[in-house]
C-alpha cells in the first residue's frame, strides 16, 4: 500500500532541491517549476516502486531533468529584465557548457550523489563522466571570472530565486497522480480489450454470434483526439489560479478576502447567473473555482469575484468548452437579465470576450463575465455587483489577462496576455432568428417585476410595428423588389395586468441597397407630413443618423384614439445595408421604459440587423 505521509515528507524535503538543479540546468524557471511538479506526480504514481529505493530522488530527478529540457526556450533570461545581475551571468556560465559537463557539475555541486552514481545518471562511462565534469568546472570558472574553491557560492543566488516559488500542495499532487494511474489503467485495459477483439475474431458463441462489447457511446463523441496517454501529469494546480494580491492589483480600491477553492463538484455547481450547466466541459480533464470577496463599505455596494477553470482534453475540446460559456451569457435565459454590452479582448489568451449583464430582479445586481482560452485551458472570471453600476469593463479585462498569465505555463497551454486590447463588438448570435431582438436585449419596464416575453418569430405578412402615419408593408414587393428573409416578433410581459395595446413589436426584412434605402426615406417622409394630414397626431423625431449603410430615424408619438383619450408611443425605422427593421413600443401608464432606454434598443436592434441574410436575387 502507497503511504501518504512518506510521499508528503519526500515531497517537502526533495522539491526545492530538485527545482534549484532544474532551473541551474535549463535557466527557465517557469519549465523547471512545471517539470518538477509532474515529476511528483509521476513518483505518486509509482510510489509503491519509488519508496523502495535507497535514494528515490536520483529516481524522480531525470524525469525532472528531462522534462524541463523538452519543454524550456533556450536562454529566456536574457529577455527577463527583472533577473539579477549576478544570476543572470551564472546562468549564462552554465549556458556555455555542454549537457553533459552541466549535468556533471550540477550533480556533484547540487546533489549528493558519488562518481560513479553520477556517471551511470548521465549515462556516460566514468572515465568520461570524469572528463565531462573537470571541463565543466574549469569551463565554468573561466566565464564566472572565479575560482574552483568558489564555485558553490555562484549557486547561493539561484537557490534564493527559487526558494519563494510556490508548489501545489502535496494532496493536490496525490489526486494529480491517482487520476493519472487510473487513466493508465483504464488505457491498458482498452488496450487488452482491442487486442482480446482482434485475436478471438472468429469466436462466437453456439447460436453462431460474434460476442461484441457494447462501449459507452460518449466515448465517441466529436473530438477524435487520440489521448493514449491519459491525462498530463499536471492538469490544474491550485496556485495557477488568481490570488488576493492579484485581485486586489486588479479591481482597485477594495479590500479583498479570499473564499473557497473547490472543483465545483458540490452543491448545483451554478456559480453565476444565466450559468446553465455545472462545467463548459462536461468531459473536462479537471475544474477549479475560487472565490473574493470585497465587503459593503459605506455607499460602495459588495462585491464578489469569482474565477472558474476548466482543463479540455485538448485545444479543439476546449474550443467548445468557450464556446459553450459565452453562449451561457450571449443567450442568458435567466429571467430579467439584460445584457448590456459585448466586447472582444485581443492579447489575451487564444481567445477572449467580456460581457456585461444586469439582473433586474431585486436586489439588482451588475455582471461582468470575462472569459478566456489559452491552449486546452478556459477560464472565466466574473465580477458580481450588487448595485446598478457602470461595469468596470478595463479592470475585468486586466484581472483577465492576469488569469491567463498564470494557466499558459502549463502543459499544452496555448497564447499568454500583455496589454489587454478591448473593443465593443455586436451581441453574439442567439435564437433561431439572429437578426431579430431577444428577450435578454430589452431594458426593464418602470413599475413592472414580470419579465418579458417574446412570439416566435414569423413571416412577417403583417406589420404591427407600423403606425398610421406610414402604414409601412414588409410583405410582397417594393418599388419593383421583392422582400425576403421577412420576420416579425412582438413581446409582452404575461400576468403583469397590463392592457392588451401595451408591448413590443419588431419587423425585419431585407431589399436590395438602394431600395431599402428609398424604402426608409419614404417611412421619414410620411413621419414628417403626418402632423399636417392626420390632425390627431403629433410626431416628434427624437434621435436620428444618416450615413452610407446605416440609417436610423427615431419618433415619439401621440395619437388621439377619442375625443378624452390619446396613446403615446415610439417608433423607430433602421437600416444596416440591405437590411431594413421597423420596432415600436406602446407604454401602458406607469408601465414605460426609462428616459433614453428605446434608443439605445433601437442600437442594439441595429447591431443584431447585421445579422439578416442579403436579400434574394431576381
Amino acid at each position: 500500500m502507497r503511504d501518504p505521509d512518506a510521499f508528503d515528507a519526500f515531497y517537502r524535503d526533495a522539491g526545492e532541491r530538485l527545482l534549484l538543479q532544474t532551473y541551474a540546468l535549463t535557466g527557465d524557471l517557469t519549465a523547471a517549476r512545471s517539470a518538477v511538479r509532474d515529476s511528483f506526480i509521476v513518483a505518486w504514481h509509482h510510489w509503491r516502486k519509488i519508496s523502495q529505493l535507497d535514494d528515490p530522488e536520483a529516481a524522480v530527478r531525470p524525469h525532472a531533468w528531462r522534462h524541463a529540457q523538452r519543454r524550456h526556450t533556450a536562454r529566456l533570461w536574457h529577455r527577463d529584465k527583472s533577473i539579477e545581475p549576478d544570476v543572470k551571468a551564472t546562468l549564462d556560465a552554465l549556458a556555455t557548457l555542454t549537457v553533459p559537463q552541466r549535468k556533471a557539475l550540477l550533480l556533484t555541486q547540487l546533489a549528493s550523489v558519488s562518481m560513479p552514481e553520477m556517471a551511470r545518471e548521465i549515462g556516460v562511462p566514468l572515465e568520461q563522466a570524469e572528463r565531462d565534469l573537470q571541463g565543466g568546472a574549469a569551463q565554468f570558472a573561466l566565464a564566472r571570472d572565479v575560482s574552483a574553491a568558489e564555485i558553490p557560492l555562484q549557486f547561493e543566488r539561484l537557490s534564493q530565486v527559487v526558494h519563494g516559488v510556490r508548489f501545489p500542495r502535496a494532496p493536490i499532487v496525490r489526486r494529480a497522480g491517482a487520476a493519472r494511474r487510473r487513466t493508465h489503467t483504464t488505457v491498458g485495459v482498452v488496450a487488452l480489450v482491442a487486442a482480446f477483439l482482434l485475436s478471438g475474431s472468429l469466436i462466437t458463441d453456439a447460436t453462431g454470434v460474434r460476442p461484441t462489447l457494447d462501449l459507452d457511446r460518449a466515448t465517441a463523441a466529436p473530438d477524435r483526439t487520440v489521448d493514449t496517454g491519459g491525462p498530463p501529469e499536471v492538469v490544474l494546480p491550485e496556485e495557477n489560479l488568481l490570488t488576493v494580491a492579484q485581485v486586489t492589483a486588479g479591481l482597485r480600491d477594495r479590500v479583498w478576502t479570499e473564499g473557497e477553492t473547490t472543483d465545483n463538484s458540490e452543491g448545483s455547481g451554478m456559480l453565476t447567473p444565466c450559468q446553465r450547466e455545472r462545467y463548459a466541459d462536461p468531459r473536462g480533464r479537471a475544474a477549479l473555482v475560487r472565490t473574493f470577496t470585497s465587503p459593503r463599505v459605506k455607499k460602495r455596494p459588495a462585491v464578489s469575484v469569482v474565477q472558474s477553470t476548466e482543463a479540455s482534453r485538448s485545444p479543439r475540446a476546449a474550443q467548445r468548452a468557450y464556446r459553450n460559456a459565452l453562449g451561457w451569457y450571449a443567450g442568458c435565459q435567466t429571467e430579467r437579465v439584460q445584457l448590456l454590452s459585448t466586447r472582444r479582448v485581443e492579447q489575451v489568451g487564444d481567445q477572449a470576450m467580456i460581457m456585461t449583464l444586469r439582473a433586474w430582479a431585486a436586489p439588482v445586481e451588475t455582471l461582468t463575465v470575462a472569459i478566456s482560452r489559452t491552449g486546452r485551458y478556459v477560464t472565466m472570471t466574473s465580477s458580481r455587483t450588487r448595485a446598478d453600476v457602470e461595469p468596470d469593463v478595463p479592470s475585468a479585462a486586466r484581472l483577465l489577462g492576469t488569469a491567463v498569465g498564470d494557466l499558459c505555463t502549463l502543459p499544452e497551454a496555448g497564447a499568454c496576455a500583455s496589454r489587454p486590447r478591448v473593443t465593443t463588438v455586436p451581441p453574439l448570435p442567439v435564437g433561431e432568428l439572429p437578426a431579430i431582438l431577444a428577450e435578454l436585449d430589452l431594458p426593464p419596464v418602470q413599475g413592472v417585476e414580470r419579465p418579458w416575453i417574446g412570439t416566435p418569430p414569423v413571416q412577417a405578412n403583417q406589420n404591427t410595428a407600423s403606425t398610421r402615419c406610414e402604414s409601412a408593408s414588409f410583405a410582397g414587393a417594393f418599388d419593383g423588389a421583392r422582400w425576403s428573409n421577412t420576420a416579425t416578433r412582438t413581446f409582452v410581459i404575461p400576468q403583469a395586468g397590463l392592457p392588451d395595446r401595451f408591448g413590443l413589436t419588431e419587423t425585419l426584412g431585407a431589399l436590395p441597397a438602394k431600395r431599402a434605402e428609398r424604402f426608409v426615406e419614404r417611412v421619414r417622409t410620411r413621419l414628417a407630413a403626418c402632423p399636417d394630414e392626420d390632425l390627431g397626431t403629433d410626431v416628434t423625431r427624437i434621435a436620428h443618423r444618416d450615413e452610407r449603410d446605416v440609417d436610423v430615424s427615431v419618433w415619439q408619438l401621440t395619437t388621439e384614439i377619442s375625443d378624452t383619450e390619446s396613446v403615446s408611443y415610439a417608433m423607430a425605422i433602421l437600416r444596416r445595408g440591405t437590411s431594413v427593421a421597423q420596432l415600436q413600443f406602446v407604454p401602458a401608464g406607469d408601465a414605460k421604459l426609462a428616459e433614453g432606454a428605446f434608443v439605445d434598443l433601437v442600437d442594439r436592434a441595429l447591431d443584431r440587423l447585421g445579422r439578416l441574410p442579403a436579400p434574394d436575387r431576381g
